[in-house]
């Protein structure tokens, strides 16, 4: 896949894609049927915005997004994707009313031949734009157009909103299942206060900076490493949280990956979080702390075998 990250000088080459156009925060079902009414005869494109504009206009708002870009262009990748136009959303482009976003951005910058989005799409200026005058706007420059309908999952309506709201509660099957993929955390490896390994469960901990921050406490993931020599896909059991038994306030990712012995520093990994386990816990003492680790690690097992 490649990727693009400006409307302006453009390879010819990557002009002419049938493009979906979104933020595609998390990649859910319902993204992913935009995406396909965009697959046809030419190349496949995404068009998408970086930092997503509710960061933009509100940059002291409480972190929610589901993925950060690196997931999104890796799931991207996964689907099939041949050009992501992932456009610098700045001034520049939010000062954009709908119909120079249209000309200049799709039609002058992009060139593309076909845009999908879904039916509550807007854009341009104040957001001023529908789904219906991005039709009409695209159709005046012989750019085809197709709105995609909201879709739903047992009758309630598959959304970023209701993803996050299921990983608030502790229900990552349920996000899983608007997703249709696992919810995932990727980013890199950072060194930590190395405390695991002192018990027995060195941890790969990874920053949940800019994130939707899912229900604090111990999960059985799966486990994807990215880059290095390592890489391939593991089990394994993760603690997202803010370590109450030691005192930190900073919320972060440690994943005990099972059955691996490595330097995983500086190294990508993705984490799914599968099934949550329990609460984060203060314990009294290290030996009761182990005992617990041990049990969660056991159970984290049988779940993750039986997938």
């Amino acid at each position: 896949m490649l990727q693009h990250y400006h409307w302006l000088g453009l390879d010819p080459a990557a002009r002419g894609a049938s493009v979906a156009m979104g933020n595609f925060d998390g990649l859910h079902r319902g993204h992913q049927a935009v995406i396909d009414l965009a697959r046809g005869s030419a190349p496949l494109g995404i068009v998408t915005f970086e930092p997503h504009p509710r960061q933009y206009f509100n940059p002291d708002a409480p972190p929610f997004r589901l993925m950060n870009a690196e997931a999104r262009a890796n799931r991207l990748a996964r689907l099939g994707v041949d050009h992501l136009y992932q456009l610098p959303f700045d001034a520049t482009l939010a000062g954009l009313t709908a119909e120079a976003f249209v000309d200049e951005v799709l039609h002058q910058g992009l060139g593309v031949s076909h845009v999908v989005v879904g039916a509550d799409f807007c854009f341009g200026k104040g957001r001023k734009g529908t789904a219906a005058d991005l039709t009409s706007l695209c159709n005046a420059r012989n750019i085809r157009t197709t709105i995609s309908p909201l879709i739903t999952h047992d009758l309630a309506e598959i959304s970023s909103t209701n993803i996050r709201r299921a990983l608030t509660e502790g229900r990552p099957r349920d996000a899983a299942a608007m997703l249709g993929h696992w919810h995932r955390i990727e980013g890199e490896v950072i060194h930590g206060e190395k405390r695991g390994r002192e018990l027995g469960y060195p941890t790969a901990n990874m920053s949940l900076a800019g994130l939707h921050l899912p229900r604090f406490g111990v999960y059985a993931v799966l486990v994807d490493i990215l880059t290095g020599p390592q890489k391939g896909s593991h089990h394994g059991v993760a603690s997202l949280g803010v370590r109450p038994m030691f005192g930190v306030n900073t919320p972060n990712l440690e994943t005990f990956v099972f059955d691996f012995k490595g330097d995983l520093y500086g190294q990508h990994l993705s984490i799914a979080l599968v099934d949550y386990l329990r609460p984060e816990l203060k314990f009294d003492g290290l030996p009761a702390l182990i005992t617990q680790m041990d049990a969660d690690s056991d159970r984290a097992r049988g779940i993750l075998k039986a997938l």
